[in-house]
């Protein structure tokens, strides 16, 4: 109650509080945040999303069903899981019905991201290397990057981002792994739609990671000749691919010549991505960019 003297409105139209109503919620769950993608990534690792699929399409299975499908012998893993996926559901990447009080689980149209597919990949692994504790632990640092600059991931771990796999073995195959995941699956929907690689000879693929980007293109286009060109400790796990040629090298200081340069992300300004790519401006007026 307000004390006497108070400024407070103490009348409140009902659009007021109609709006009200929907601002705490709303500030909670961005509060709660974190929560969704720390479970979307523990249903990941507990393999959730490959059970349901197995389960047939459009069938819905209960935690108990998931659970037998685990390797625990822990009697609270149905109750568990029943938490997680209601979280899951509420966000539409798991549907449920409820019979004789037993919940059943199944996939949402989203979810078939998070099965790997008939290339055998998902987009699990990059979800993996997002929630590493090597990534993760870069967010701590985003406040003392703001008050005394610098770069969150190089505070921590005291390399650049593209530097910091070639000294640490295991977050090296974490992230090839997601980025040869996360390029097939865009790679696919490119190739479909996308008819620009048509009359070339040579494409290099600059920060083409282990070359599997060129591999699916030159598998559609086998005239061209790939050159895939990325940092040193990138190139060194690269697969050898038919009509492809790994180049290491720094992007910034010089890539390889061809009929045309593609880069299908790029995680720095576009102009200094353009001008490492170039070297010099008359580059422009012979490569052509994709």
């Amino acid at each position: 109650m307000a004390e006497y003297g108070s400024t407070e409105i103490l009348t409140k139209t009902p659009a007021h509080d109609e709006e009200e109503s929907k601002r705490f919620p709303y500030a909670m769950q961005l509060v709660t945040s974190s929560v969704l993608p720390m479970t979307l990534n523990a249903a990941m690792e507990l393999n959730v999303f490959e059970i349901l699929a197995k389960a047939g399409p459009d069938a819905q299975i209960s935690p108990h069903e998931i659970a037998s499908h685990m390797p625990t012998t822990n009697s609270d893993a149905p109750a568990m899981l029943d938490r997680m996926l209601r979280l899951l559901v509420s966000y539409s990447v798991i549907t449920c019905s409820v019979s004789d009080g037993q919940r059943r689980y199944g996939l949402a149209p989203v979810a078939k991201y998070f099965v790997q597919n008939e290339d055998g990949v998902s987009l699990c692994p990059l979800m993996a290397l997002l929630q590493d504790k090597v990534f993760i632990d870069s967010w701590y640092k985003l406040k003392d990057a703001v008050l005394e600059g610098g770069v969150p991931f190089d505070k921590v771990h005291g390399s650049h981002a593209f530097e910091y796999p070639g000294k640490d073995p295991r977050f090296n195959q974490v992230f090839n792994k997601a980025m040869t995941n996360h390029t097939t699956v865009v790679m696919k929907q490119i190739l479909q739609h996308y008819k620009g690689f048509d009359h070339l000879k040579t494409l290099v693929d600059v920060g083409g990671s282990l070359g599997v980007t060129l591999n699916m293109i030159t598998t559609r286009y086998p005239t061209i000749s790939g050159i895939n060109f990325d940092l040193p400790h990138v190139i060194r796990e690269a697969p050898s691919y038919p009509g492809v040629k790994h180049v290491g090298g720094d992007m910034f200081e010089s890539v390889p010549g061809g009929d045309a340069i593609f880069m299908k992300s790029l995680d720095f300004p576009c102009e200094r991505a353009a001008q490492g790519a170039c070297g010099l401006m008359w580059f422009f007026d012979k490569q052509r960019y994709v």
